[in-house]
């Protein structure tokens, strides 16, 4: 695989397992998660993270998706 995706899909892995990360001693509620501010911004970060890694892997290889899809 490309290691510019690879990169990419890295930065998704890791985006997610910090988002879990956040909500390891506080529940998994909405509405925790909308009391918390600091909670929500930096959660609302990771899925940007995660946004840009996708935009960027499928401008590479647009057919991305449908080739690991098939697997």
């Amino acid at each position: 695989m490309d290691p510019e995706i690879n990169t990419w899909l890295y930065d998704i892995l890791q985006a997610i397992e910090e988002i879990d990360s956040y909500f390891i001693e506080t529940p998994r509620s909405f509405t925790h998660y909308v009391s918390d501010s600091k909670t929500r911004r930096a959660v609302e970060r990771n899925i940007e993270i995660i946004g840009e890694a996708v935009n960027r892997i499928l401008r590479k290889d647009k057919d991305f998706y449908l080739e690991n899809a098939q697997k």
